[in-house]
């Protein structure tokens, strides 16, 4: 994803310390939790996603959307409106992010429906 999650880790780190809460930054209250009560582990996390981003011969749009349906298709729909902001700056359309949490139907079914609502507010805010 040659930088599409780098950049997401890299700007979730620099606002764990926000005072908006989940809303302002897109970061979910777990996400965030995890930022400032481990942060030693944040790190390591945050380390290891930076070079799976870079090791990644995905374009930042086309990672940001496989890592839509990535979480469309797991149930986390928690990290879907850090992430569709994330495809939106990489220059994917509205149809693009639906497109991407629905591609999941025939593998994961109907269960990728339920990130659906999140991703178009999610959008429609960024």
């Amino acid at each position: 994803m040659s930088g599409s999650h780098q950049t997401g880790a890299a700007a979730a780190a620099g606002r764990s310390g926000s005072t908006g809460g989940p809303a302002a930054t897109g970061i979910s209250a777990s996400f965030q939790a995890f930022l400032a009560e481990a942060p030693g582990h944040a790190q390591a996390w945050m380390e290891a996603t930076q070079k799976l981003g870079a090791a990644s011969a995905l374009d930042a749009k086309t990672g940001a959307l496989a890592y839509l349906a990535v979480l469309a298709a797991a149930r986390l729909e928690s990290g879907v409106p850090f992430h569709v902001a994330q495809a939106k700056a990489a220059g994917a359309t509205r149809e693009e992010v639906v497109s991407a949490i629905l591609i999941g139907l025939p593998a994961a079914g109907n269960q990728v429906i339920a990130a659906l609502p999140a991703a178009l507010a999610a959008y429609d805010a960024a």
